[in-house]
């Protein structure tokens, strides 16, 4: 209790300072697996295929949790509010740990689709990720306000401030990302990118059955 105590004391009292340290380990991760820095396990194409499913459904839920966390707190229900939108951040973590694992250890797909589709994918899909990158520290940076101070402190921060700016960014990539997760996986057919693509050469077309 002390220990939690001392971290909730030091956020408080350096908001952004524990902002910085948190954003910077969340980047660290992501490019030091898409760099392969970090050792993963190698998993199953089938199970490369089931994360992805399972991100979209994290995802969904997230955005819904964030959609809840607005209403909540324009019709001034602080405590659901909070519920709301720690929910959806405790969903990102978890997204963010199967995404590692799905890019450490298995093989990105590659969509199937040409002409004005396949750019309005890719600009889609280019939005998503800069908006989960830039959108990290703004996202940390409500959070860590929103757990260190209560309702009658969080008026005197930039909270509200910060917290819409996350909402934006942070809902909008979390849409383009089941958007573009949709046309990959369910309405156009898709093929292993990179490497990858030769070792699935044989198995490709099964696993798109």
């Amino acid at each position: 209790m002390a220990v939690a105590d001392r971290l909730q004391s030091h956020a408080k009292a350096s908001p952004r300072r524990v902002t910085a340290v948190l954003s910077l380990v969340g980047y660290v991760l992501v490019f030091g697996t898409f760099g392969g820095v970090f050792p993963f396990p190698s998993i199953s194409n089938e199970t490369v295929i089931l994360l992805s499913d399972a991100i979209a459904v994290v995802n969904t839920a997230a955005l819904s949790a964030i959609v809840a966390g607005v209403y909540f707190i324009r019709t001034d229900q602080v405590a659901k509010h909070r519920a709301a939108m720690l929910t959806a951040f405790g969903l990102i973590i978890a997204f963010l740990a199967m995404y590692l694992l799905k890019v450490g250890g298995g093989f990105e797909k590659a969509i199937l689709v040409e002409g004005p589709v396949y750019w309005a994918y890719l600009a889609m899909l280019a939005v998503h990720i800069i908006l989960s990158a830039v959108s990290v520290p703004v996202v940390v940076h409500a959070v860590v306000l929103g757990l260190s101070h209560s309702p009658s402190e969080l008026r005197q921060t930039a909270h509200a401030k910060v917290g819409r700016v996350a909402v934006a960014a942070w809902g909008l990539s979390l849409f383009l990302g089941i958007v573009t997760y949709v046309m990959l996986n369910h309405i156009y057919m898709w093929e292993p990118r990179g490497e990858a693509a030769l070792l699935l050469a044989f198995v490709g077309p099964k696993l798109r059955d």
